[in-house]
């Protein structure tokens, strides 16, 4: 059975934290192979670039990570065939059913652990997917979480959209190849909106 990492988020942008959970993932947690999942469509109506611009962004995290690291579009397949909704629950259903060879891992940051209330089959989504969760500096996970030994940096992607909307330096924060995707297609320009 090959394992799988499901590394899910909005990465609006994806950062160099990102990338670090990426690597510490694939090199510390046997897995086989790590999936970047971008959500197609913010589960709390949070305003995002194009689904297309942060797959591509993802991508260029992915090719960074070496052969073992990819990009996956299930959310979209999944949003599609659900009227453009997308829940965890709903693409380990239809990950289930279309990869019965792999089982998979939920990789998240501790910082998610306090708004699992709001997702849909919490406990279900933990049965499916065991969760690897990842430390996050300035983040406390709440009691009897069970996190890595490892804390990743406290980046955040609405402050590097803050930055980047106010021309403030955001280089060492992001991948560069992202960093010169962001600034071909001048994206996170215009509004300093998350």
């Amino acid at each position: 059975m090959i394992t799988v990492g499901l590394f899910g988020g909005s990465f609006n942008p994806p950062h160099v934290a990102h990338a670090l959970v990426g690597l510490y993932a694939l090199e510390t947690q046997g897995l086989d192979e790590l999936w970047l999942v971008p959500t197609w469509r913010h589960a709390f109506g949070k305003q995002l670039a194009s689904y297309d611009d942060r797959i591509a962004m993802c991508e260029l995290v992915a090719a960074a990570l070496g052969p073992r690291a990819r990009v996956s579009r299930v959310e979209e397949t999944v949003a599609r065939a659900r009227g453009g909704e997308s829940r965890t629950l709903y693409t380990l259903d239809h990950l289930a059913a279309a990869e019965p060879a792999r089982q998979f891992r939920l990789l998240i940051g501790a910082d998610i652990l306090g708004e699992t209330a709001s997702w849909l089959g919490w406990d279900e989504v933990c049965r499916r997917a065991p969760p690897i969760v990842i430390g996050r500096g300035g983040v406390a996970a709440p009691p009897g979480a069970t996190l890595s030994e490892v804390t990743m940096p406290a980046i955040s992607s609405t402050e590097l959209r803050r930055r980047l909307a106010a021309g403030e330096a955001v280089a060492d924060l992001l991948p560069a190849s992202v960093f010169r995707y962001i600034a071909d297609r001048g994206l996170y320009r215009d509004s300093a909106k998350p």
